[in-house]
């Protein structure tokens, strides 16, 4: 396939807003696309050259995508990032530089096209701006108009798609096994590798029994299992009988995986975040008695001095790029491990939750960075009452019940884990984490800023998309009110994306 004919689906995927026309789409693409080069056709779609746990970025920022595109189009670095700001996305701005070139029928092949990304990624050392900066102008050239708006949306990593993994699972069942409602099979291999490209070779290749025998592997995150909400302890215990109770810690989630001396951890959303927490690698390296391991944990900062743990907003400033040894002594972390889901070759998550936790409980070593989360088993709701002011009482978010047998289902949010949370009057008590998905032009005072309120809404897993909740216009000062116009006029598009559900 030529990565112009590729463009040309993304052009109708941009355009479109209906999901299962979406679907449609995708299917089309997915079939017209040989066993291959369906792997990185999945990684465009995805704006990606490998899987998002995998470090590998193109590494170029907007100026050097700018002047990349004024030395292809006889422009200058400035113009560019002028009507750049005008359009407000870098795609257009190619489109409209390279519309005069008329560079028609470009031949170049999306295999072509995705190896010259790579390459342009893996290039290191003295001059990498400008090595980078000459390889992609001169894909550019080579290629049409259409195919330069989305290619210069790649490494900025916003394509602008307006499709979530569950759709290309949907795209990818109907294609091949005309269906989508034949997802769920290829949705557990995801869970178990979070890679949609390894997923679609398999199944293009071999077929869905290949899928199928996709298996945890040691460097590649599980999705997470999450929480459910129950409102009361009562509610709990009546729904779920005996269960296992852990304290709920408000950290950051850290999956660590361990081979040998190599040590990867992976957020919740799959990010490689291996470089930020070094104290982990080392603790990992030194506690965990076995050859390969991978945990489920909860980092948090904490002072050695009064040996206390801080809230979350200090916490989370280990999350950065650069810095990170200085903060790394300053906020150190430790990681309450409360789950294993692989010892030594074999995969734990079909194994019952008691099982896991036997086996978690002799493979780290204690009194160290990492900590086995403290466990009890409860049947009775005045228990797990006391329980929860225990941990409301030490500053902890409450806790975190789970049925003794369940096994480990990744990517799944049910009743086999429940979040139990401080309550009043039988409602639960809780923040509720919102995507920013628009603003309001402000009134009155706030006509100066621009913006007067936030449009947030939530993510919903079954539609695959995000459902408005609430207009938040509280709670931020006058220069943060401005900075937030500013950026969010970044990602401002023409029209409202097929993914988010808005009455307005």
């Amino acid at each position: 396939m030529t990565f112009s004919h590729l463009a040309d689906y993304f052009e109708k995927l941009e355009e479109t807003s209906s999901r299962l026309a979406l679907i449609d789409i995708l299917s089309d693409l997915f079939k017209h696309s040989s066993k291959e080069e369906i792997e990185k056709i999945v990684y465009l779609t995805q704006g990606r050259i490998a899987p998002f746990f995998e470090p590998v970025e193109i590494g170029m920022a907007e100026k050097t995508v700018a002047q990349s595109i004024a030395t292809a189009y006889d422009s200058t670095k400035e113009a560019v990032l002028k009507l750049y700001a005008k359009l407000g996305d870098m795609g257009l701005a190619a489109l409209q530089l390279s519309s005069k070139f008329k560079i028609q029928n470009s031949k170049l092949t999306v295999g072509e096209v995705f190896d010259i990304l790579v390459q342009i990624a893996k290039t290191t050392g003295e001059g990498t701006v400008e090595k980078r900066q000459a390889l992609f102008t001169d894909l550019l050239k080579k290629l049409d108009s259409s195919s330069a708006k989305y290619l210069v949306r790649i490494p900025l990593g916003n394509l602008r798609l307006g499709i979530g993994d569950p759709t290309i699972l949907d795209g990818l069942a109907l294609a091949k096994l005309g269906d989508k409602s034949k997802r769920k099979a290829l949705e557990g291999a995801y869970n178990r590798t979070s890679d949609l490209g390894l997923i679609a070779k398999a199944l293009f290749s071999a077929g869905l029994s290949a899928v199928e025998k996709l298996q945890v592997v040691v460097g590649k995150p599980i999705r997470s299992e999450l929480c459910e909400r129950l409102p009361t302890p009562e509610k709990v215990i009546e729904k779920l009988k005996s269960v296992d109770v852990q304290y709920k810690y408000d950290g950051f989630r850290v999956q660590i995986h361990k081979d040998g001396d190599k040590v990867s951890m992976f957020s919740r959303n799959l990010e490689n975040m291996t470089r930020m927490f070094p104290e982990l690698v080392l603790a990992t390296r030194k506690q965990v008695k076995a050859k390969t391991a991978i945990l489920d944990t909860e980092a948090l900062a904490y002072n050695p001095q009064s040996e206390e743990f801080l809230p979350f907003q200090e916490t989370t400033k280990r999350r950065r790029k650069h810095g990170i040894e200085e903060m790394a002594k300053k906020l150190p972390l430790k990681a309450f491990v409360f789950d294993i889901l692989y010892k030594n070759g074999k995969s734990l998550i079909d194994s019952p939750l008691v099982k896991r936790i036997e086996i978690l409980k002799k493979t780290i070593k204690e009194d160290g960075v990492l900590m086995v989360s403290k466990t009890e088993t409860v049947d009775d709701a005045k228990r797990l009452a006391v329980l929860l002011e225990d941990a409301v009482s030490k500053g902890l978010e409450g806790l975190v019940v789970k049925r003794l047998q369940s096994l480990y289902e990744a990517g799944a949010r049910n009743f086999n884990w429940v979040k139990l949370k401080r309550h009043s009057a039988g409602e639960l008590q809780d923040t509720i984490d919102c995507v920013i998905l628009g603003y309001i032009f402000g009134k009155g005072k706030r006509t100066a800023f621009g913006a007067g309120a936030l449009l947030v809404g939530v993510y919903d897993e079954l539609q695959d998309e995000f459902v408005t909740v609430s207009k938040i216009g509280t709670g931020l000062t006058d220069e943060e009110w401005r900075e937030i116009k500013v950026q969010s006029s970044k990602f401002k598009v023409q029209n409202k994306p097929s993914r988010v559900n808005s009455l307005i």
